[in-house]
């Protein structure tokens, strides 16, 4: 029955309202819930996709990740049009349907922008200051990523650079961004220079487990672990790594007496309490925490890279033999364990059949005696030549190394 029809007929309408309502009405009603729907759903996806959620970080969502990440002003203004567009139309149905799922819209995007939001969760030292031995307030069984230049050198403990995922600091006037994703037990030190320019970086959540950060200018976004840019204008870009080693402070002071240590910015001290039973291991959150056995995913291994071949080398074996001789890429190397258990190092060795043993942390090969930074003890015209070598989770490096060897 048309409306025509009804008028001459004298027909009450009013019983008739799914019929006789304007086509336009429902439209403008509907475009009300496909916005809210839409801005729900995108808050949601926006950071579900970078952060580390149920699934989200066994998927392969980066571009995704960083699409949505690039446009999300395009899609949160369409969203909203949709949204004030159809809001006359919904609250003429009903008022407290759509006033309930406005409230609910506004939270959502609250939570996830300024809650869950990686560099609102994680933010930067306000205040970077650094402390000698005799000022230091940090015990020695403190665990610390150590820079030197020689001249200088510097350590960044593994509870503070844990929570802040970078810091920004100089060694003898050079930069260096200094960055730890402790749900992949992983420490590397930059130098966050883009096409000869000092770069800034925030941090944006994580793939895989692994911290992602984006440069200010291009908004490209760089993994921590490699220091390589994955993905957006300069993409396959990679930052030059700076030499960095895994020390207790204990040790790094008796190597480096003239260094210094970061200190606490008081205001993340809150931040840091979890992250000191972090550091040996001690987490319980699954996350961060350490499994004891031996090639598991939580499982500590150290890392070494030479020419086109990685392997892993298990922790626990490690803390039984002390030092481990092996052949990467036909190089011949010896990973060392500190006597404090905690500190590592890793090194060329002279020549394949001499094999480096190690005693009160003094190295031997041959005749010859090195300290564990590999400085001539006996003769100081020899130095062994020093590699680089990780801590992280099994999990981690396998998944960055996928041709490792272990």
């Amino acid at each position: 029955m048309d409306l025509a029809r009804a008028v001459n007929q004298d027909i009450d309408i009013s019983v008739y309202p799914a019929t006789f309502e304007m086509t336009p009405l429902y439209f403008m009603r509907n475009l009300f819930y496909l916005g809210i729907i839409g801005i729900i759903l995108f808050e949601f996806l926006n950071v579900y996709l970078i952060m580390p959620m149920p699934g989200s970080q066994q998927m392969d969502s980066l571009e995704a990740a960083y699409f949505l990440h690039t446009n999300r002003w395009y899609f949160r203004v369409l969203f909203l049009v949709f949204t004030l567009a159809g809001t006359p139309s919904a609250f003429r149905k009903s008022r407290w349907i759509p006033f309930l799922l406005i409230m609910i819209a506004v939270s959502v995007s609250y939570v996830f922008n300024f809650r869950l939001n990686a560099e609102s969760m994680f933010r930067e030292p306000l205040n970077l200051t650094f402390a000698n031995r005799s000022e230091n307030t940090l015990n020695d069984s403190s665990l610390v990523l150590a820079v030197s230049s020689g001249v200088t050198a510097k350590a960044y403990p593994i509870r503070f650079i844990g929570y802040h995922h970078q810091v920004r600091d100089s060694i003898d006037g050079k930069p260096i961004l200094v960055t730890y994703c402790t749900v992949c037990r992983t420490g590397r030190v930059y130098e966050p220079i883009i096409n000869g320019k000092t770069e800034q970086f925030r941090l944006v959540g994580m793939d895989h487990f692994n911290a992602m950060f984006e440069d200010v200018t291009t908004r490209s976004w760089w993994r921590q672990v490699s220091g390589e840019a994955v993905v957006g204008p300069l993409k396959g870009t990679q930052l030059p790594e700076i030499e960095s080693q895994q020390l207790t402070l204990g040790k790094f002071f008796f190597l480096y007496p003239f260094g210094q240590v970061m200190q606490a910015d008081d205001a993340s001290v809150i931040n840091y309490d979890s992250l000191a039973r972090y550091e040996k291991g001690l987490s319980i959150s699954h996350l961060t925490r350490r499994d004891s056995l031996s090639w598991n995913d939580k499982s500590w291994v150290l890392g070494v890279m030479i020419g086109n071949s990685c392997k892993a080398y298990d922790w626990n074996h490690l803390l039984k033999v002390g030092v481990i001789n092996d052949v990467v890429d036909s190089v011949p190397v010896a990973i060392v364990l500190s006597a404090d258990g905690q500190s590592f190092s890793a090194f060329e060795r002279p020549a394949m059949n001499q094999i480096l043993f190690v005693r009160n942390d003094t190295l031997l090969v041959g005749n010859l005696q090195f300290d564990f930074n590999g400085n001539g003890i006996s003769d100081s015209t020899h130095r062994l030549k020093r590699i680089s070598v990780y801590q992280e989770y099994w999990h981690s490096w396998r998944t960055f190394h996928p041709d490792t060897k272990r």
